[in-house]
């Protein structure tokens, strides 16, 4: 037996329990949605909206503008520009102040669509958030199973290990032959290297763990059972997922509304003071003022506002079926999610009851195998029974685990 590496894996697994650390589930999900830049972005992104409905409040109160306008057409022999529209010279030196003018319902369309656009980012981020948290969930349940399996497969190592001492002792009396306690070194062999390849798998699944949640660490140490119990679902029009539709319902109705608004009569003043001359004659009396009204009235574009509205429609139309298919999908995967569930459960009973039978037939194979009443390829084999047993059932368990996470997912709201 390579005794090097059995002492090198039992020192790796006493500093793994060494360095266990109350690090549970929640700290992951938790380190997870902090350290997201997706939910950062999302957060920003709502923060500039806000802005942009400063900007259009902004927008309809006066503007002011200096402007300044200088332009000189010179003519020769009677050879340039016309006098009468150029007046030769132009120097302009004016304030101008403009004012749209906008119906009290038709601001409230722009910023009821910002609302809206605020609210869509927010479901969005609680989806993308409930995402990470299924994500981070399931990566934790891979890299605890992985734990469970290296801490059982190590108290079976220990096991044998006293058990050797015992088969040598017997060997060398002659009880057995001496075929037999090679078959048991290789046995305990094929555990030592079984329990480095779980070493191995839960190192890289805990430092996927930390990657996903954007950890910088890479201790490895004990991880807590995960707290996680089967909520009760809501309906699917509960959920947050079903928000969405809705939100985006609200937006085509208000993007319907502005179409409407687009081709009202549009009307503007405006109003500007300074100085405004060609120099022809008294120059110094060209200051002055002038104000003015802007009207615009849409009266035919080609039937493009009902081709607008028609695209409304359509996307109206996508938007229910989208919906109606998620409805559909939603209802189908809780039935079959819920489905493996019962299976996982009932497996795991199954199983949990041959352990107990397993465990009697090692126990008291052991106790036969001091005296050397019993074959080595019997105890062997009843060895095997067990740890297949037990692997299973610790499989079953993380699968159950798994399941749950994927159920639950569906519980926003």
């Amino acid at each position: 037996m390579n005794r090097s590496l059995f002492f090198c894996l039992l020192s790796f697994v006493f500093a793994v329990q060494l360095t266990a650390q109350e690090k549970t589930l929640d700290y992951y999900i938790n380190a997870g949605t902090q350290n997201s830049p997706l939910l950062k972005d999302l957060r920003n992104q709502k923060a500039s909206n806000l802005i942009d409905s400063l900007r259009i409040l902004a927008g309809y109160k006066p503007q002011v503008n200096g402007i300044s306008t200088n332009s000189y057409a010179p003519s020769f022999n009677g050879w340039g520009y016309d006098g009468a529209i150029t007046n030769g010279i132009n120097f302009s030196q004016v304030i101008g102040v403009s004012k749209k003018l906008v119906s009290k319902e038709n601001l409230q369309n722009q910023h009821e669509a910002i609302q809206l656009l605020n609210e869509s980012l927010s479901i969005s981020g609680r989806i993308t958030e409930q995402d990470l948290r299924k994500s981070i969930t399931a990566q934790y349940i891979t890299a605890y199973g992985n734990w469970q399996q290296m801490s059982f497969n190590k108290e079976v190592l220990d096991l044998l290990k006293k058990e050797e001492g015992v088969l040598r002792k017997l060997t060398e009396k002659g009880t057995y032959r001496q075929t037999d306690y090679l078959s048991f070194l290789v046995t305990m062999q094929q555990q030592e290297l079984l329990i480095s390849q779980i070493r191995i798998q839960f190192q890289n699944d805990f430092a996927s763990l930390n990657y996903l949640c954007g950890i910088r660490d890479t201790t490895a140490f004990a991880l807590k059972t995960p707290d996680i119990e089967l909520a009760l679902l809501p309906p699917a029009e509960s959920t947050i997922f079903y928000q969405q539709f809705k939100i985006d319902s609200l937006k085509l109705k208000n993007s319907d509304a502005l179409i409407e608004f687009n081709y009202k009569p549009k009307v503007s003043l405006y109003a500007d003071g300074g100085y405004l001359s060609s120099f022809a004659e008294q120059a110094y009396k060209n200051f002055g003022t002038s104000v003015g009204v802007n009207i615009v009235v849409p009266i035919y574009d080609g039937k493009q506002k009902k081709m607008q509205h028609d695209k409304i429609s359509i996307a109206e139309q996508t938007r229910q079926t989208y919906r109606d298919y998620f409805k559909t999908q939603f209802d189908q995967q809780i039935a079959q999610l819920t489905q493996q569930l019962l299976s996982t459960q009932q497996l795991i009973s199954q199983t949990a009851q041959q352990i107990k039978y397993t465990e009697t037939l090692i126990e008291a194979n052991r106790k036969l195998l001091e005296t050397g009443e019993v074959r080595m390829a019997d105890y062997i084999l009843s060895l095997g029974n067990y740890l297949a047993a037990k692997n299973s059932i610790t499989q079953n368990n993380i699968s159950r685990l798994q399941i749950i996470n994927q159920i639950n997912y569906w519980n926003k709201k």
